[in-house]
């Protein structure tokens, strides 16, 4: 490539840069642009572009982004180590925040060409990690490396497929899961699309054609509306951009699998964005949209009030334009509009105390991952585990005062009270939700308003390890009781007991048709947290290639990353014995508890096991196990024990 073509390429770069950060280090970015160049000269890709063109691209996608100079110059040599260039030569030649960039995304090397593919998987895994690892440090290390895996899977079919499979899986469970978990919802569903067309191409292929087939007359229509909302939000004096956009392939396959339906029977494959100036436009502009069409109330969700847990903030509603046709609405400002594109990349930019908060608030959960396993020898362990971190989901509450706190699903008041001060947590006396006092293993929903009553006598229980859903909660108890922190989960023994007990449930028995029969005990069988299949459910299963069964369900949104021919045709059958606990919330009175025992046991249910705890003003809470539990009529019982005087209400 001569100068000319090179300064071309620095000009276009570096009118781009100009157009947010006024303050560019010009200098540093047009010397790593002709450096680049030059120690990549001559070297091809697959494609048979010249490579120094992969690295520019990387470049482009960082500037994209709106990121400083450092971390562009971080991506123009994010590989250069790997081509034989010495690290005091990058330090030399630009500076040490360079040289700690690109030595963080440098992938480690191979020893020897004759690698097997569990060598391949390993050293990716060990990849991975160090670079998990060097994020916590700096957060612009894994921004470089999705931009780096962004344009490897724009350039992906060039590659044989087998490879073209092992880097689509990684992106799908790795990548693009970072990516949602950071805010970056533009490269999260690109680097998605791209990984289910490589992974299912049949399947891709089919969306694709399917949706062009609806788009002209889609579109036609979804123009006319967009006219129509421009208009009325004129009439109030709103100022406001409309857009339709289109739904993401992988979005619509997750929708066909999760709803069980045809891509025929889906309508919604356009979305229309409304991006008004301000928040109160906001609320404007979604009663003008609800006086234009009726809307569907279970469809309608505020995360303007309370955002995902990704800093995602947007008002969704779903009206419907004409018989049995329906369209999604988004409604945001365009701060949220920006922030919901860019991500953690929108709020690193900024050094105010605000996007300082929710900086903080999107990186936590690697902070915490972190905490859990930094010591964890095992590079495949350590992404598994991660894998199962960014399924997890997770909830808002709120604290008495109205702050937002981020926990997982099924998370505990002890959890609460972790995530809030760690002190707090260690002096938890009980809680209450929504101003009634629950027990500290009850589960938390979203919206939840959780209350922490503390005393200074009080301390953590080691009981406490068996329900709680976060990690830091874990640590944090286990640093009180003075108990080791077990990095492997294999010899963790609340893991380890929690493993086995769920798989009491399977026993592999082969039938002629390959169906497998769950019960007693287990061979090696994974259950996968993205989905966490349970007694009753349609599941599919697919045989690793250590042997192991691994058990999704039916819908899971994660098949496609699995191979096909190792499939296994499994079923669930009911457990035995299933037990349930039902919780009563009551005023205590002399008599109260044997009136409820006397009515559990008009209809023959054995109860296994009770538990009664107090609170203040007669307060009470008493939660009762039932066995044989697929054989009770729960609502009868909660109709007859609710009809008992001083029951408060019932829940399941």
């Amino acid at each position: 490539m001569d100068n000319e073509q090179l300064n071309m390429l620095y000009e276009n770069l570096i009118s781009k840069v100009k157009s947010y950060n006024p303050h560019v280090h010009y200098k540093i970015i047009e010397k790593a642009i002709y450096f680049s160049e030059k120690i990549h000269k001559g070297k091809k890709r697959e494609s048979g572009e010249d490579y120094f063109l992969h690295c520019y691209e990387v470049a482009k996608i960082l500037v994209d982004l709106k990121l400083d100079s450092h971390t562009i110059v971080g991506g123009l040599l994010h590989d250069a180590l790997e081509f034989d260039v010495k690290p005091e030569t990058i330090e030399k030649e630009f500076d040490k925040e360079t040289l700690n960039l690109v030595s963080a995304v440098t992938k480690l090397t191979n020893v020897g060409n004759n690698l097997t593919l569990d060598d391949e998987y390993e050293r990716r895994a060990e990849n991975i990690r160090k670079i998990i690892l060097a994020t916590a440090k700096d957060i612009r290390v894994i921004l470089i490396k999705i931009a780096d895996r962004l344009h490897n899977m724009r350039t992906l079919k060039f590659l044989p497929e087998e490879k073209r499979k092992i880097i689509s899986k990684e992106t799908l469970e790795i990548y693009a899961p970072i990516a949602h978990k950071l805010g970056m919802n533009k490269i999260k569903a690109e680097l998605e699309d791209l990984s289910f067309r490589f992974l299912d191409p049949k399947k891709y292929q089919e969306i694709k054609e399917k949706v062009s087939k609806k788009k002209e007359e889609r579109e036609e229509e979804v123009n006319k509306i967009i006219r129509s909302v421009k208009e009325k939000l004129k009439e109030h004096q709103i100022s406001a951009e409309v857009n339709g956009r289109a739904k993401h392939f992988y979005s619509i396959y997750k929708k066909i699998m999760k709803d069980n339906k045809k891509i025929e029977e889906i309508y919604d494959l356009i979305a229309i964005r409304i991006i008004t100036e301000n928040v109160a436009d906001c609320y404007k502009a979604l009663g003008i949209v609800h006086q234009m069409w009726p809307h569907m109330p279970d469809r309608l969700k505020d995360y303007i009030a309370v955002p995902k847990p990704n800093g995602y903030q947007s008002i969704h509603t779903t009206v419907i334009i004409r018989d049995g046709v329906v369209l999604e609405i988004q409604i945001r400002d365009k701060e949220m509009h920006r922030q919901a594109e860019e991500g953690i990349a929108a709020h690193w930019r900024y050094k105010g105390k605000e996007q300082d908060k929710k900086f903080d608030r999107q990186i936590v959960w690697l902070k915490e991952f972190l905490e859990w396993k930094v010591n964890s020898q095992d590079a495949k362990e350590f992404v598994e585990s991660l894998k199962m971190d960014l399924f997890q989901k997770e909830i808002f509450v709120f604290t008495p005062k109205g702050d937002l706190i981020s926990l997982p699903e099924n998370a505990t008041p002890v959890d609460f009270a972790y995530a809030v001060h760690t002190d707090i947590g260690n002096h938890c006396k009980s809680a209450k939700v929504n101003n009634v006092l629950v027990p500290l293993d009850y589960t938390l929903s979203p919206g939840d308003i959780v209350e922490i009553i503390t005393s200074k006598s009080a301390s953590p229980s080691r009981s406490w390890l068996s329900f709680v859903k976060s990690n830091s909660a874990i640590i944090k108890i286990k640093h009180a009781l003075g108990i080791p922190i077990e990095h492997n989960p294999k010899k963790n023994e609340e893991k380890e007991r929690i493993k086995q007990e769920r798989q009491k449930k399977f026993k592999s028995i082969e039938f002629r048709d390959g169906t497998i029969i769950f019960e007693g005990k287990s061979p090696n069988i994974k259950i996968p947290k993205c989905c966490s299949p349970k007694i009753g459910d349609k599941i599919r299963a697919f045989k690793s290639k250590d042997g192991k069964i691994v058990i999704h369900k039916a819908n899971c949104i994660n098949l496609y990353s699995y191979d096909f021919s190792r499939e296994i045709h499994p079923e669930v059958t009911k457990e035995k014995n299933e037990s349930i606990t039902i919780q009563i919330n009551v005023r205590d009175r002399v008599g109260l508890l044997a009136e409820i025992l006397h009515e559990i046991a008009q209809m023959s249910i054995s109860v296994k096991n009770i538990n009664t705890k107090f609170g203040k003003n007669d307060l009470a809470i008493i939660l009762v196990e039932l066995i044989n539990a697929d054989k009770v009529d729960i609502d009868k019982l909660i109709n007859r024990i609710s009809k008992i005087k001083n029951v408060e209400n019932i829940i399941v």
